[in-house]
C-alpha cells in the first residue's frame, strides 16, 4: 500500500493491479479462466468525478463491480484497493472484505447506481419500500438534521430532492407505473439515501432522452457538491463523460490504455483507440459521407471522409417533393389508447398517442423522427405499417389507402413495409440461429427461392452485405454482441426487399463505436437497394447526420419539419431549441 502524505491525503479510494477472471466450463477438462480486467490501477479524490470510458466488454462495469463484491462466485478477483475513511483513520482494505464486510459498505460508503433501472428495480414492490428498504438496511442510519427520523418522510423528502414529481403518490407506485427518466430517479435516491462517499453510476443515462439525459447529469452534479460525494461515471460516450467528469480513465479490453484530465483526454487524446471514441460521434457541425470507426483508426487507416453536397442535396429534394408522388401520404392521422373502459366496454378515459399528424415520405429519402419518450413517435411508426390501429385519419403507400385492403392485401404488401425494432436481443427468437431468423420472412411469404438462388444462399449473401460473417449462419443470438445481434436485425428486413424501413430508436443502446458502424451501414444500403427511412430516435446528432428531413414530435403532435442544417441553425419551436441545447457536446 502506498503511505498516505499530506499531497495524498484527499484520495478517497485507490486501487492498484486489480485483475478479473471468470471461469470458463469445459467438457471433461478442468476449467479454463478468461480475463476481463488485466492489472488496472487509479486513484479517486474526494469530491471527484472519474469518469471510466470504453466500449462494451472493455471492464467498465466488471471492475467497478468487484470494488463492491458484486460478482458472481465464477469471478476470481486479485489486486488489491482501499478506501480511506477520516483522515485519521486506517484505510480499509476493500480486497480483503468477507461478504459480510462488504455487506457493511454497499450502500453505506460505496453505492451503484445501475444501468438499467427497470431490471433493477423489484416489479412487485413499490418504490417507496425499495428506497426505505435500503435505509433501515443500516440501523444505525445516518445524522441528518435537515429530515426527519421517520423512515417514510424521510424517503419523500428525498424523491423530492432528486426532482420526482408528485412524491407521495411514486412512493406508493410500481416501476412499470413510472418512466424512464423517472425510474433512474428512484435509483439515484436509493443510492444516495445513507449519503455514501462513493456513487458508481453505471451507465446511468444510456437510451434515456437527450433532455432527460442533461436533467439526470445536472441532478448528479448538484447532489454532489450537496453532499461531497465522488463519482465514479461508466459510459462509452464521451460526449456524456465531457458534461460531468474531472478525469477520465479510458479502457480497452481489460487495460487502462490512457487516462488524464478530462481537458487532456478530449482535447490531445494520445491513444488511437479514444481517438477513434472521440471522432465516431456524428458531428453536428458537418455531415461526412460516412463515419470513421474505432477499428480503422486502430489500423491507422481511418480517412477524413469529404462532407455531403449539403446545397445539391436539398435542391434535389425540393425538386423530387414538387414532382414526384409521394411514396407515403399521411393525412390526419390519431391514433388513441384506452386508459379507463365502463361495465359495458365503452370508453371512459382515452389518451391521444398521435393527434392528427400528416406528413410525406418521398421514394429514396429518409425523414428522421424525434423527440422524447411517450411523444408517439413508436406510435406512428407502427401505425404506419398498420401494425396497430388508428382512430382517424389516412395512409397511402403508392397511391393505395391503407385502410381499405383486406388482411390478405395487407399480407401481400407486407414485404414492401418493413421495420427494424429498439431492441435486437428480444426482436430475435434465442432458439432459431440467426440464418433461420433472417430466412423465416421468406418462408413465411412463400418466397423461399428468389432470384433462382436456393433459400441458403440468398440469406448467406446478405449476411455479407450487412457485414456478418458467412459461417455465422448457425449461431444463436446470445453468441454475438449488440452490434451484431442489430446486424442480423437489419438483414432480416431486408431479406424481402422492401421499398419503406421504419428504423425504431435502431441504435440507441448501442455503443458509439458500433453505432457509428450501423449509420454507415444503414447509408450503404440504401443507396445499394434504393431504400426509403422512416428513422425514429430521441438523438438529435444521429438523425442530424442520417436524415434528409427532420419531423419533430411533442405530445402527439408535429411542432416542426425542416432539412437538418436549416433546423438546427434556425429552429422555430422552443421545444426544438430545448432539444438540441441538450445535445451533450465535447
Amino acid at each position: 500500500m502506498v503511505p498516505m502524505t499530506k499531497e495524498t491525503s484527499d484520495i478517497l479510494l485507490q486501487v492498484e493491479g486489480l485483475s478479473v477472471d471468470f471461469a470458463q466450463p469445459t467438457h471433461g477438462a478442468p476449467h479454463e479462466s478468461r480475463r476481463v480486467v488485466d492489472g488496472i490501477s487509479y486513484t479517486l479524490r474526494r469530491g471527484e468525478t472519474l469518469g471510466i470510458v470504453g466500449e462494451s466488454g472493455s471492464g467498465k462495469s466488471v471492475s467497478s463491480m468487484a470494488l463492491m463484491g458484486l460478482l458472481p462466485a465464477t469471478a476470481s478477483v486479485s489486486g488489491k484497493a482501499w478506501l480511506y475513511g477520516n483522515r485519521s483513520d486506517a484505510p480499509q482494505e476493500l480486497s480483503a472484505l468477507d461478504e459480510n464486510g462488504f455487506r457493511d459498505i454497499r450502500g453505506k460508503r460505496i453505492a451503484m447506481i445501475f444501468q438499467e433501472p427497470m431490471t433493477s428495480l423489484n416489479p412487485v414492490q413499490k418504490c417507496g419500500a425499495q428506497v426505505m428498504e435500503m435505509l433501515l438496511s443500516h440501523e444505525e442510519g445516518i445524522e441528518d438534521t435537515n429530515t426527519t427520523a421517520n423512515p417514510k418522510e424521510r424517503v419523500i423528502e428525498l424523491f423530492k430532492e432528486v426532482l420526482l414529481p408528485r412524491p407521495e403518490k411514486i412512493f406508493d407506485s410500481y416501476p412499470h407505473e413510472l418512466s424512464g427518466g423517472q425510474k433512474q430517479r428512484v435509483m439515484i435516491a436509493m443510492a444516495i439515501i445513507n449519503h455514501p462517499d462513493i456513487i458508481i453510476a453505471d451507465e446511468p443515462t444510456t437510451a434515456l432522452d437527450v433532455t432527460v439525459q442533461k436533467t439526470i447529469l445536472d441532478l448528479l452534479k448538484s447532489l454532489q457538491q450537496r453532499y461531497g460525494m465522488s463519482i465514479v461515471f461508466i459510459t462509452h460516450d464521451l460526449g456524456v463523460i465531457a458534461q460531468i467528469a474531472d478525469r477520465i480513465l479510458v479502457m480497452y479490453r481489460g487495460h487502462v490504455i490512457e487516462q488524464g484530465t478530462a481537458t487532456d483526454i478530449l482535447n490531445h487524446p494520445q491513444q488511437p483507440y479514444t481517438q477513434g471514441l472521440l471522432a465516431c460521434r456524428p458531428p453536428l457541425d458537418s455531415r461526412p459521407r460516412r463515419l470513421p470507426t474505432v477499428e480503422e483508426f486502430m489500423k491507422g487507416t481511418a480517412m477524413q471522409s469529404a462532407p455531403w453536397e449539403r446545397e445539391s442535396l436539398k435542391s434535389e429534394q425540393d425538386k423530387r417533393e414538387r414532382t414526384a408522388q409521394p411514396l407515403v401520404s399521411v393525412r390526419n392521422l390519431t391514433v388513441e389508447y384506452t386508459l379507463k373502459k365502463s361495465l359495458f366496454g365503452k370508453p371512459l378515459q382515452t389518451l391521444k398517442g398521435v393527434d392528427g399528424v400528416s406528413f410525406d415520405i418521398h421514394e429514396c429519402e429518409t425523414l428522421g423522427l424525434v423527440g422524447e419518450s411517450g411523444c408517439g413517435k413508436t406510435t406512428l411508426g407502427r401505425a404506419l405499417l398498420r401494425l396497430i390501429d388508428h382512430r382517424s385519419g389516412s395512409i397511402v403507400y403508392r397511391g393505395r389507402n391503407l385502410d381499405t385492403l383486406s388482411h390478405s392485401e395487407m399480407r401481400a404488401l407486407r414485404p414492401k413495409l418493413q421495420i427494424i425494432f429498439q431492441d435486437p436481443y428480444s426482436s430475435l427468437n434465442p432458439r432459431i440461429t440467426i440464418g433461420d431468423a433472417i430466412a423465416e420472412p421468406l418462408k413465411v411469404h412463400n418466397k423461399s427461392r428468389s432470384n433462382g438462388k436456393k433459400l441458403t444462399d440468398t440469406v448467406v449473401d446478405l449476411m455479407e452485405q450487412v457485414g456478418l460473417e458467412a459461417d455465422w449462419y448457425c449461431r444463436y443470438p446470445h453468441e454475438l454482441s449488440g452490434g451484431q445481434r442489430q446486424r442480423v436485425c437489419i438483414a432480416r428486413a431486408l431479406i424481402l426487399q422492401p421499398k419503406l424501413v421504419v428504423c425504431d430508436e435502431s441504435v440507441s443502446a448501442l455503443d458509439v463505436s458500433v453505432q457509428a458502424q450501423v449509420l454507415n451501414l444503414l447509408n450503404d444500403l440504401k443507396e445499394r437497394h434504393g431504400l426509403t427511412y422512416l428513422f425514429i430516435t430521441h438523438d438529435l446528432s444521429v438523425v442530424h447526420y442520417l436524415a434528409d428531413r427532420i419531423m419533430v414530435m411533442q405530445k402527439g403532435r408535429v411542432v416542426e419539419t425542416g432539412c437538418p442544417d436549416e433546423l438546427f441553425a434556425h429552429p422555430q419551436s422552443e421545444y426544438t431549441r430545448t432539444l438540441i441545447d441538450a445535445i451533450p457536446r465535447i
